[in-house]
């Protein structure tokens, strides 16, 4: 189920499917960026940052599929777990990457960790993405006081 599970969420980022992303993850489910120090939770909120990033990542490509198990970082249980390796650009700037996924009982995701490198990708990946929040209204415009 969990290898399915993450199949179906390569294909639905690949093809920028939003829709499909919403039956993949659990209502709870929580993304921890490397750009953020607070994850962003919720379905609502993780389906409004995901139309950003697919609007950021140019020539996004998964590389790879590891599968195993791994604990959560919301209560340190052990869950299924896919690791899914990318490359992409953003702004111009190769990122290499990769999103873990894990899964609940019933096999949707319900945490995400994203780890990118190297560190002028992160710097361009961040500044896109708070663009791309603010400019659908998921967070308020950074202080330019």
């Amino acid at each position: 189920m969990v290898t399915e599970t993450a199949e179906r969420f390569r294909t639905a980022v690949e093809k920028g499917d939003l829709a499909a992303l919403d039956a993949l993850f659990a209502d709870g489910i929580r993304l921890y960026s490397p750009v953020t120090f607070t994850p962003f939770e919720g379905k609502p909120m993780v389906l409004g940052l995901f139309g950003v990033l697919l609007r950021v990542f140019d020539d996004l490509r998964y590389v790879g599929h590891f599968t195993g198990e791994a604990e959560t970082s919301a209560d340190g249980t052990p869950a299924p777990s896919v690791v899914l390796p990318f490359r992409a650009t953003v702004d111009g700037k190769q990122i290499h990457g990769i999103d873990m996924l894990q899964f609940d009982g019933a096999g949707r995701v319900k945490e995400f960790t994203v780890m990118v490198r190297p560190q002028s990708a992160v710097h361009a990946l961040g500044q896109a993405v708070l663009a791309g929040l603010v400019a659908d209204g998921l967070v308020p415009a950074p202080d330019a006081g």
